[in-house]
């Protein structure tokens, strides 16, 4: 029986250091029937062309969608999503370009979806085993555990890192929750994502990773983003805009 298809869907923004190493850290994974789909923003930097060169050297299925701009994480996702359900994906993992995701936990994660009824299943910096980067300065790691604290306080998500972004979602899944409408950007959008699943009484699996400080580039968090994140669970909470209908 052939494996089921995987579609590893990457945003980038100026990520030319990043992205060969990332690709080289799936293709040595060995995972039957793994592919990449890098969607970026139009890369000042050259990420853009860079990927399209490698998609056609690489040892594992590769594409690349191209945007005309950047408009940020969360569409990025739901454009590299929606392609990838287009083009027959039976799993869909989203991970960042910056290699602050450990590959090596792909292969767990998509066991856990294959012997289990996990409809996602997320790496999480905050179950036993799992650690933020040691180098994170100290008020770094106190903002983003106030953030899952918060999220969980208003959502009640009952996930222990509500606000990550590496994730293995079942195709059905996406559906489900209808990804194609979600419209929060920056971490807002892991939080619509998981509340959707939530939503529709769907289960979240948390297995623990170590987060790593991206060692090229810069981050791209920014002011919008946060003010963002903070004001969608209250969205969420008091009628906000998911399309995802309950279980029945």
């Amino acid at each position: 029986m052939e494996a089921s298809k995987t579609t590893v869907v990457v945003p980038t923004y100026n990520e030319r250091e990043n992205l060969p190493k990332l690709i080289e850290l799936l293709t040595v994974l060995n995972v039957p029937n793994l592919g990449v789909l890098v969607v970026d923003d139009a890369s000042p930097d050259g990420t853009g062309e860079l990927a399209d060169e490698l998609a056609r050297v690489a040892k594992i299925p590769a594409g690349v969608l191209h945007r005309a701009e950047k408009d940020g994480l969360g569409r990025a996702y739901v454009a590299g999503m929606s392609r990838a359900l287009a083009e027959g994906a039976d799993v869909v993992i989203q991970m960042d370009a910056d290699l602050s995701h450990p590959c090596e936990a792909i292969p767990t994660m998509l066991r856990i979806l294959r012997t289990t009824d996990a409809a996602v299943v997320l790496g999480s910096r905050y179950v036993a085993g799992g650690a933020v980067a040691s180098d994170w300065p100290w008020h770094r790691k106190a903002l983003s555990a106030w953030a899952n604290f918060y999220v969980n306080a208003i959502l009640r998500l009952r996930v222990k890192d509500a606000t990550a972004g590496f994730k293995a979602w079942h195709a059905d899944t996406l559906r489900a929750i209808d990804v194609g409408s979600v419209q929060s950007n920056g971490y807002a959008f892991q939080v619509e994502m998981n509340y959707r699943t939530v939503q529709r009484g769907l289960k979240i699996a948390e297995i623990p990773i170590r987060f790593e400080e991206r060692g090229d580039g810069v981050s791209k968090m920014s002011l919008g983003v946060q003010l963002e994140s903070a004001l969608v669970p209250w969205r969420l909470r008091f009628g906000g805009s998911s399309r995802a209908s309950p279980s029945r």
